[in-house]
């Protein structure tokens, strides 16, 4: 097995955070591309051991961005059909979804979600999540669960939460990959700050709070997921 996992960034300052530290805990040396900053994608991905597709202020629904259209492309016509390990988070997995055939759409009402929210099993995700959990969110649109995957997780205001398709490839809605200081950055950006703002949001220190005290069971349901999702490297 390949020792390198392909990691896709949507901006200049992005990090994989646990995520990324895990996986390096597990042996595996990380690749970032930020097609979004004019980063060329692999179309050979026979090196990777697995694709991990992050979050980021784009949409899903972002056709006229360079970035997020090679994204797309990327997707449906190399990563999916390779059938390697794919994980998306959050935009990574709204993404992945809408290339299977599935709406990616802001909520009814216009909720968001910041902040530390709770997330459920769904009826065949128990060996997925296996009790309710407190996971990080930042989100104002939300995937459809794709024709022909199962839906893993859900939650009480944005239902869909996780998913999987086929045996290899998992879409996630929140952030198991959020570090005190990636919450910071995130809460206290121009942007950010703006969001929260809008849509009342918890602030800064409200998430930093929050984080303390959900953030170890958000890394142990990671840590069991991972131990699936991509076994440790060969020496």
């Amino acid at each position: 097995m390949s020792g390198r996992v392909l990691v896709v960034l949507h901006q200049e300052h992005s990090t994989p955070g646990f995520v990324g530290a895990a996986l390096e805990a597990r042996g595996y040396q990380l690749e970032r591309c930020c097609p979004n900053l004019g980063g060329c994608l692999p179309t050979v991905l026979e090196d990777y051991a697995a694709a991990v597709v992050f979050g980021g202020p784009q949409s899903a629904n972002d056709d006229h961005l360079p970035g997020i259209r090679a994204e797309l492309d990327w997707l449906e016509r190399h990563a999916l059909p390779a059938g390697m390990p794919l994980l998306g988070i959050c935009l990574g997995a709204q993404e992945i979804a809408r290339v299977l055939g599935a709406r990616v759409h802001g909520h009814a009402d216009g909720h968001v979600e910041i902040g530390y929210c709770e997330v459920l099993p769904a009826a065949a995700g128990a060996d997925f999540l296996d009790q309710p959990t407190m996971f990080y969110q930042w989100h104002a649109e939300t995937f459809e669960i794709p024709a022909g995957a199962v839906q893993l997780a859900r939650g009480t205001l944005f239902e869909a939460q996780a998913y999987r398709y086929g045996t290899r490839v998992y879409g996630i809605e929140y952030h198991p990959e959020m570090t005190r200081a990636m919450i910071e950055r995130w809460a206290t950006s121009e942007r950010g700050s703006v969001h929260i703002a809008a849509h009342r949001g918890p602030d800064c220190a409200v998430q930093l709070d929050q984080h303390a005290r959900y953030a170890a069971a958000s890394r142990r349901w990671l840590e069991r997921f991972l131990d699936g999702f991509l076994p440790a490297a060969a020496d």
